[in-house]
């Protein structure tokens, strides 16, 4: 099949130079499709970005914030912001060229904490959410431990959106930010966890406009501040997991209420790194963490029962972790970051990991970590990108420094291909969703228009438009359609450009109520 496909893209490309709009269509089909293999390289694409870092953790979000198609990169900075012996101060966004250059936005007077982005008031922009410990601002912007800002599309300017936000019992400091629709209807709420001891997790709904609502949470115990929501046991509703002594993971009820889950994982795993995604492919996501230097993967099982899924993976010398199919082969890999060296196991789809080269990164000093995330393709090559904070001081002083990374494979033909949802995903009617795809463009190529499109029909059809004319940024925010359930639905994703149009399609995956 993978031959006939490959007449079928030579075909059309023929069809392309004779005049003729190509149409490509990849249709998901693991079951019969051979993954390709693709032997990973990585060059620093960027780095030091400025302005530079001090010391302390922080979080860093890929987003594309100002809607130019090419993803950016943001965060609120480390113990130096703001303007503690750096130039660092308020939300930083970072603007990709899609070339791998980045300029520099500052706004506000406030850091060192997590973030989180998505488009908070349907407005269609880019918005923001971020916890920090350094709530020191005179302005309605940055004086809360927890807050939610408007974005107007450019990266120049955040609105307070944010009454009701740190109002149930948050002390001293707050970190690690995720958005997600805990409750299905419509919008995104957040989710936060404590700087350190202790302020405890908490989740709060979204009123619609602008006031948010404690839906969960709780104070005390000590954290390593990282926050994120997933569906661990595949029922469509967002459960939560956190890098916090009083537990890790708590299952969502779907109506904003979460239940602890932590049954039989490692009772340190609170020391964090946490990721999440699909690794067997069973619709469920699984969770990546980081424990005395090993990384792990843990899958849900009935009754909180956790079984391992680490098999290859070492034993130490590791400090976070991501989760994300690398190679764009429909298959789970996994990311690791740990004093210097970044070093990618290609998943099989059923828990086990084969090693890939490892690399070093540049800098100088212990280079331990301070903030990890991949996903992004910032050069359009068709394979994810990530960005390293770590820590280039020596002896009692600190340096942070942000460095950004990219696969370094040059496309010769123009594909996408959708890597979320994949097959068995459970959606909630009228729930918010994200669908990501990877989109490999030759230099050169002009950039596309995307459209997102759902069928409950089956592949034929008909397609519904769930949003369209977005820039080929590789990901969109959805909301499934409110009083529609399917037991086989379809998500397609098309790449118009000239000379044709690229479809890929996901799933299948249920809707329910």
């Amino acid at each position: 099949m993978r031959a006939a496909r490959c007449l079928l893209l030579a075909a059309l490309l023929a069809s392309a130079a004779a005049g003729q709009a190509p149409t490509v269509v990849v249709q998901r089909l693991p079951q019969t499709i051979p993954p390709p293999h693709h032997d990973l390289s990585y060059v620093q694409a960027a780095g030091p970005l400025s302005p530079l870092g001090e010391g302390g953790r922080t979080e860093l979000e890929w987003g594309d914030v100002n809607g130019d198609g090419q993803p950016d990169l943001v965060g609120i900075g480390d113990h130096g912001s703001p303007l503690i012996g750096t130039q660092q101060h308020g939300v930083m966004t970072w603007l990709g060229d899609g070339a791998g250059g980045f300029s520099v936005v500052q706004v506000g007077n406030f850091g060192y904490g997590g973030v989180a982005l998505g488009d908070v008031d349907g407005d269609g922009q880019m918005d923001i959410g971020y916890a920090m410990h350094h709530d020191y601002s005179a302005t309605d912007l940055g004086d809360q431990l927890i807050e939610v800002a408007l974005g107007d599309g450019s990266g120049a300017a955040w609105l307070p959106w944010d009454d009701g936000l740190a109002t149930a019992g948050e002390t001293y400091g707050m970190f690690g930010t995720d958005f997600g629709d805990v409750d299905a209807d419509g919008d995104l709420d957040l989710g936060s966890n404590s700087f350190g001891c202790c302020a405890g997790v908490h989740v709060y709904r979204n009123g619609g406009s602008g006031s948010w609502t404690p839906s969960w949470g709780f104070t005390g115990g000590n954290s390593n501040m990282d926050f994120l929501f997933a569906d661990f046991d595949g029922d469509g509703n967002l459960d939560a997991a956190s890098a916090n002594s009083l537990g890790t993971v708590w299952r969502g009820d779907g109506a904003g209420g979460f239940a602890a889950a932590d049954g039989n994982l490692p009772a340190s795993n609170w020391n964090g790194g946490l990721s999440a995604a699909d690794v067997d492919g069973d619709g469920a996501d699984e969770l990546a963490f980081v424990t005395g230097g090993a990384p792990q993967v843990w899958r849900w099982g009935a009754g909180n029962a956790w079984t391992s899924l680490s098999a290859g993976l070492p034993a130490m010398g590791w400090q976070a972790v991501q989760l994300l199919d690398l190679d764009s082969d429909g298959l789970c890999d996994l990311l690791a970051f740990g004093s210097g060296n970044v070093r990618a196991w290609r998943g099989d789809g059923a828990g086990g990991w084969a090693p890939q080269p490892a690399f070093t990164t540049p800098g100088g000093g212990a280079k331990t970590f301070v903030a990890f995330r991949a996903g992004a393709d910032i050069d359009h090559n068709g394979y994810p990108d990530f960005a390293v904070v770590q820590d280039e001081g020596g002896g009692f002083s600190s340096a942070n420094r942000t460095r950004v990374f990219r696969e370094a494979s040059v496309p010769t033909i123009r594909r996408v291909r959708v890597s979320a949802p994949g097959p068995g995903r459970t959606w909630r009617a009228g729930q918010v969703r994200w669908v990501e795809w990877l989109s490999a463009v030759p230099p050169g190529a002009p950039p596309g228009s995307v459209t997102v499109e759902l069928s409950v029909s089956g592949l034929g059809g008909p397609w519904e438009a769930l949003a369209a004319g977005l820039p080929d940024n590789g990901r969109a925010q959805v909301t499934a359609p409110a009083g529609v359930t399917a037991q086989h639905a379809w998500v397609r994703v098309t790449v118009q450009a000239a000379g044709g149009a690229w479809i890929d399609v996901g799933g299948p995956l249920r809707i329910v109520d």
